[in-house]
């Protein structure tokens, strides 16, 4: 696919230093990423779409069962391109014994696609028949046929859109499962935190609480001790008055008392 030039840095050391980044704190990047690669599977799945909508209209209509028998014949020959790419790039590896075993189970599958094929051509007119019949690809939405040779079918499933496509259903995937585990995470400690903080609100009143009932406590004490002090102190004043109105009246009656004294002795005093 032509999408032209990348415009993201791609650079090893800067991926060296995410991943280490990564492993102290989440960046959670890979939401970004998941996005991006989204896009991508979001516009393949729309071309697949529209490529069965096509065909459905332009091929010509066949009944359920001759339909099913040409799946048949279309998973065959995907197996034998699944296949055949394998046994290629094993065989670049140097691995030719694994390559030579993949060869030899494609030859098994060749055997299943002819008697698919038989039962294909047996069910329709052979003027039909010799019609192409296409199908879209699920994974790269390219077009298959239903008389690809071996060579056009290892191309397609060995091709770099095929794999390409393939390599990034597989990452999406993956990204899909981390960062559903990462907000799961996320969400717990973000739970734990409420929690924690509501545990501390509510300490935070009791003691509260608790400092406001002391405050009332002293407060209500002070009181008594005013009142009891002003109590003391109006008892005292009266106590004192008590003993002052007493005192001016002892005093009275003594003056009075010398003073009659002194008149008595006066009038004795005349007579004599």
């Amino acid at each position: 696919m032509d999408l032209g030039e990348c415009t993201k840095i791609h650079d090893l050391a800067l991926r060296a230093d995410y991943e280490i980044a990564s492993k102290e704190r989440d960046l959670f990047f890979e939401l970004d990423a998941m996005d991006h690669l989204e896009s991508f599977i979001a516009e393949c799945d729309r071309r697949t779409e529209l490529a069965k909508k096509r065909l459905a209209e332009t091929q010509e209509e066949i009944s359920a069962e001759v339909s099913a028998k040409a799946e048949k014949v279309h998973e065959l020959n995907e197996e034998i391109g699944k296949l055949l790419a394998k046994a290629e790039q094993l065989g670049a590896e140097g691995n030719v014994d694994e390559s030579q075993k993949i060869l030899m189970e494609v030859e098994k599958v060749r055997a299943k696609k002819k008697e698919a094929e038989e039962e294909y051509r047996n069910s329709m007119p052979a003027s039909s028949f010799q019609q192409q019949k296409l199908r879209v690809c699920e994974v790269c939405s390219a077009y298959l046929g239903l008389h690809d040779n071996d060579r056009r079918l290892a191309d397609h499933f060995g091709g770099k859109l095929h794999l390409g496509f393939i390599q990034i259903r597989e990452k999406l995937d993956q990204l899909r499962k981390t960062v559903a585990e990462k907000q799961e995470k996320r969400n717990q400690d973000r739970l734990r935190r409420r929690e924690e903080r509501e545990r501390e609100e509510r300490l935070s009143r009791r003691s509260g609480s608790r400092t406001r009932d002391r405050r009332r406590s002293r407060s209500r004490d002070r009181r008594r001790r005013r009142s009891r002090s002003t109590s003391r102190e109006r008892r005292k004043s009266s106590r004192s008055r008590s003993r002052d109105r007493h005192r001016r009246h002892r005093s009275r009656s003594r003056s009075h008392s010398r003073g009659h004294r002194r008149a008595s002795r006066d009038r004795s005093s005349k007579y004599k």
